[in-house]
């Protein structure tokens, strides 16, 4: 069977949309009432603010593979560090070439990062900061790590210049999508701190439910059928991957997904004796975001494997991140988004298959990745962890200084809703406030 690539990765884009109108349904389902206008306006905001970045400069410093981009040489190698295409996507043939349709789908990924830090700083971050934050990320944070995954950059490079198996690999984003997002949600949970009330006196967190389970697990409904598309056009336009290969990205994203979130209903189940849909719904996104970045290269047996560890991990990394560090996250952004998103790109060195051609199934499945995988996979963890989030960190401090994060007591005590918007989600209807909440 001939399948266009071309035809197969724009049939795929155009499935990404999905996957923004998920994450933002699933934020609002986890915040309080008085809060959900104002997580679905700030998400229409961040997906704006974040396309126009893109536009004016992000795309100029990602690039693609084999364009013109600033590099330095160490050892007599080639490191290249930043894209140097011209701003405002000027120079883009728009007739249908691979160019575009990385212009487009780039421009749709970095808005969904970008929409991850507002689920977890929800309920305290000004609209406002908000935006400034999301242009640093979109213009600047972003397009310079995924220059350096997906458009030819010194990780990319690795298997060509220092034999580490296929350099750093990630097929459909979960180290710059998805890891990169969950570390902003960090970020930005160092900086405004807490919601009012959260903890008590000595320290205890005080459960804080969401208001609209359904809107929860639509969400993540939503998120899957984005999800197939982000896999599907990122493994054909940043990995090569035969388009043939889209039906296996499918099955994996799925059993992926499948597979997470039953691990999750189990460990709930057997925790506080009922399954619990919020963490449940968190496991199937964090299947979701770990599977990303093998989705393509692994059998469906692997992926199922992958997602499984993904939904143990969530319960475990939200309680811990609330109980011993303090982190209030409404979403569970970071335990799903960059817990998950970091154990996808250690599944590819653990599970990833690259080396026989798809026709042959069967040496497909049995042709293991090389030891140097490894080795590349954990750079790219370290680059995220030593590098990207203390800059993210100092980036969103500085922009602090001029756009104050945090909104002001009386704002989280009435609502951002009232405060920043003048209105409520449910008028007719009394949203409860705060007042039985230990300070």
């Amino acid at each position: 069977m001939i399948v266009d690539p071309g035809a197969l990765a724009l049939a795929a884009v155009f499935l990404i949309p999905f996957a923004l109108a998920g994450l933002a349904l699933l934020n609002v389902g986890l915040v309080r009432s008085r809060n959900a206008t104002h997580i679905m306006m700030s998400s229409l905001c961040v997906i704006g603010v974040a396309a126009l970045a893109y536009f004016v400069c992000g795309f100029s410093w990602q690039g693609v593979t084999g364009a013109p981009g600033y590099a330095l040489r160490l050892g007599g190698k080639p490191w290249e560090w930043i894209a140097a295409q011209p701003l405002f996507l000027r120079g883009v043939d728009w007739n249908g070439s691979p160019t575009s349709l990385v212009a487009w789908m780039q421009m749709l990924s970095v808005a969904l990062a970008a929409m991850i830090p507002v689920g977890a700083a929800g309920e305290r971050w000004r609209l406002g900061a908000m935006c400034a934050s999301s242009a640093l990320f979109a213009g600047f944070l972003y397009p310079v790590f995924a220059h350096w995954v997906w458009s030819g950059g010194w990780l990319a490079a690795l298997g060509v210049n220092y034999g580490l198996g296929h350099g750093f690999v990630d097929a459909g984003g979960s180290s710059t999508i998805q890891t990169m997002g969950g570390l902003t949600a960090l970020v930005m949970l160092w900086l405004v701190g807490p919601r009012r009330g959260k903890y008590t006196s000595d320290g205890m967190p005080m459960a804080i439910p969401g208001h609209n389970a359904v809107f929860v697990l639509f969400g993540c409904l939503l998120l899957w059928v984005g999800w197939l598309g982000l896999n599907v056009a990122g493994a054909i336009l940043f990995s090569g991957v035969d388009p043939r290969r889209a039906a296996l990205i499918a099955v994996n994203t799925t059993l992926g997904a499948g597979a997470a979130a039953l691990a999750t209903v189990v460990v709930t189940r057997v925790r506080f004796g009922r399954p619990d849909a919020s963490l449940s719904a968190n496991g199937w996104v964090a299947g979701l975001a770990a599977g990303s970045g093998a989705c393509a290269f692994v059998p469906p047996a692997s992926a199922v494997l992958i997602g499984l560890v993904a939904g143990l991990l969530v319960p475990v990394a939200i309680e811990n991140l609330e109980l011993r560090l303090g982190m209030d996250d409404p979403a569970g952004a970071i335990s799903v988004h960059a817990v998950g998103g970091l154990w996808g790109i250690i599944a590819v060195g653990i599970f990833g298959r690259f080396t026989a051609p798809l026709a042959n199934t069967a040496e497909f499945f049995a042709a293991p990745s090389s030891s140097g995988q490894w080795i590349a996979q954990l750079i790219g963890i370290a680059t995220l962890l030593g590098l990207v989030l203390p800059v993210s960190y100092g980036v969103q401090w500085l922009a602090g200084r001029f756009v104050p994060h945090r909104v002001a007591p009386e704002g989280e005590r009435q609502g951002l809703d009232l405060y920043e918007l003048g209105a409520g989600a449910y008028p007719e209807f009394m949203t409860h406030t705060d007042e039985f909440l230990q300070r």
